[in-house]
């Protein structure tokens, strides 16, 4: 699970963030929704661990990340959160199967195939394995993300706006596939969007202003 309080944040003097406390169990998928220049990107890199607050604390599995040194958070990273961009960023000249594999051997030191591959047949994905990047659809090319995002069962999945590029059936296509894996794993699931459709689609929710 997931839970923060009182954290802020600034980009010098220009642009300051003071952000809801907000809780996710595991299982359970937040939406934190608002407009563009809110801070949502901002927000969900702080729970990544991508940035620290300037005040506050973030706290997941009981564990009060921004006190870490660089080297313990980035270990903490990739073994306990999975990200899902926008802009889905592969090694284009590795298959899809090596690309999600490659995620467990950056956070273990180990190649999960076997895990990857049986991940990537649970999404529906099991024709494209020896496949580029470049030749799957926008649609799957999110799926493959996922895969990526999960192969280390993470406590925490972020998803950054997933849905943006898709149209309506593929965005909730993808929305009701990341609400299932999160209830699956285990993991709580924070998705940040602009993405008006899916305010009616997750009743917890939150919106920055």
């Amino acid at each position: 699970m997931i839970s923060t309080k009182r954290i802020t944040f600034s980009y010098g003097k220009s642009m300051m963030f003071a952000f809801p406390d907000i809780v996710c169990n595991e299982g359970e998928t937040l939406l934190v929704t608002g407009n563009s220049g809110v801070g949502k990107t901002t927000l969900l890199h702080l729970l990544g661990g991508l940035l620290r607050p300037e005040s506050g604390e973030i706290v997941i599995d009981n564990t009060v990340i921004n006190s870490f040194s660089e080297r313990k958070l980035d270990h903490f990273r990739g073994q306990n959160i999975g990200l899902v961009l926008q802009q889905s960023h592969f090694i284009e000249a590795f298959t899809v199967l090596e690309n999600v594999a490659l995620a467990s051997w950056l956070a273990t030191g180990k190649q999960k195939m076997e895990k990857a591959k049986q991940l990537l047949e649970h999404l529906d994905l099991g024709n494209h394995l020896h496949k580029l990047p470049s030749q799957l659809s926008v649609g799957q090319q999110q799926r493959v993300s996922i895969a990526r995002a999960l192969i280390n069962e993470p406590k925490l999945l972020l998803a950054d706006e997933p849905t943006s590029s898709l149209d309506d059936e593929n965005a909730f296509k993808v929305a009701d596939l990341l609400e299932q894996l999160a209830k699956e794993f285990k993991t709580a699931l924070v998705i940040v969007t602009h993405d008006s459709r899916l305010k009616e689609r997750f009743s917890n929710q939150i919106s920055l202003s």
